[in-house]
């Protein structure tokens, strides 16, 4: 299984940062497993920010809410993020996973994003 991010590497304070990963050698169609972001800021260790279930649905981490979805298009085999009202402190690695929270098996080898002000 591998998954691969891709995106923007500078997004400006304010805008929407959409992320978008791509999934083979597993299908998100019927999938069995959760499929989440995590990301990692400098200087600190890995952050769940949401995951997409497998059950159906999503579920996103508290400090996240309202400000950021995740989706996906199983007909591209893709999961999406969107983080809204990006800010500084934003700017980390953002890795796409197979699993839930910072439980996964798989990961892609992550893409740094940078919000300048």
């Amino acid at each position: 299984v591998l998954l691969q991010e891709s995106g923007p590497g500078l997004v400006k304070s304010s805008q929407t940062l959409s992320l978008t990963c791509t999934v083979s050698g597993a299908s998100l169609l019927g999938s069995d497993y959760d499929w989440s972001w995590i990301r990692q800021s400098p200087g600190k260790g890995q952050k769940w920010l949401g995951t997409i279930l497998h059950t159906g649905g999503s579920r996103i981490d508290t400090p996240f809410r309202g400000r950021l979805t995740i989706s996906k298009d199983t007909s591209k085999n893709q999961f999406t993020l969107h983080l809204a009202s990006v800010t500084p402190e934003d700017t980390a690695i953002y890795y796409c996973t197979r699993g839930f929270g910072l439980q996964y098996d798989y990961r892609g080898q992550g893409t740094q994003v940078t919000v300048s002000a």
